[in-house]
């Protein structure tokens, strides 16, 4: 099987047999080398064969610090992933590593599949930006994370001014059970931007945000955009 390009590079979210989601982080140094980067994953994974693991997408996003990229990938399950690093990572990564010198590769997270999700029924819009919510407690927790991710959800769903910006966000729990990835898409940069401008965030300054921004136990985390670049899944 032949790797294949989606549509503005986007994804499935939705797909029901994600059994596990890796999120990666590299520093590349410029926006040149951000391009340049994946332009060089795009040539490396077309030029082979579809890894016959269950890997079932791969997408990449251009950060807006004009330094790092995100690499998000959806598998089966954690045995796959490890198929995958055993006997296919090296010579894709060999191969940007020598168009690319040079890349940082600084950060690697588990994450299952998303627990919940902020999405209205029927909304086609197409993000032009990837927003990353990254929430990092002080130690593993498992029910904590999942009321974590209800008391925003309670924000959300009480807020009467959210920003009109907003596509989706989608709420993964971290496999080690001490983070959260909400992976939210917006219309454009200048939309989140112009949400993040106002007086209570993405929405308005309600007792519900209040409680999420004094959450317990939240040590770390950070909100970083990215633009959309590239998303493969096998192909025919």
């Amino acid at each position: 099987m032949n790797a294949v390009i989606h549509p503005h590079a986007r994804p499935d979210l939705h797909r029901s047999d994600v059994g596990l989601v890796m999120a990666s982080t590299w520093r590349v140094g410029t926006p040149e080398r951000q391009r340049a980067a994946v332009d060089a994953i795009a040539k490396a994974w077309q030029a082979r064969d579809w890894p016959d693991v269950g890997l079932l997408s791969y997408s990449v996003y251009i950060g807006d610090d004009g330094d790092t990229l995100l690499h998000y990938s959806q598998w089966t399950g954690e045995q796959e992933y490890q198929d995958f690093v055993a006997r296919h990572r090296d010579d894709r990564n060999a191969e940007i590593d020598a168009a690319v010198p040079g890349i940082g590769r600084v950060a690697l997270h588990r994450y299952h599949p998303p627990y919940r999700r902020s999405q209205e029924p029927g909304d086609a819009r197409i993000p032009g930006c990837v927003v990353a919510v990254d929430v990092e407690f002080d130690g593993p927790d498992a029910d904590r994370q999942r009321d974590w991710v209800d008391t925003v959800m309670e924000a959300l769903e009480t807020d009467p001014g959210l920003a009109p910006g907003g596509i989706s966000a989608h709420f993964h729990l971290g496999v080690d059970g001490d983070r959260i990835l909400n992976y939210a898409e917006w219309e454009s940069r200048q939309a989140h931007v112009d949400a993040l401008a106002g007086s209570g965030g993405i929405g308005s300054a309600t007792p519900q945000w209040a409680k999420v921004q004094s959450y317990p136990g939240v040590v770390g985390g950070a909100v970083t955009r990215y633009a959309p670049a590239l998303s493969l899944s096998a192909g025919a």
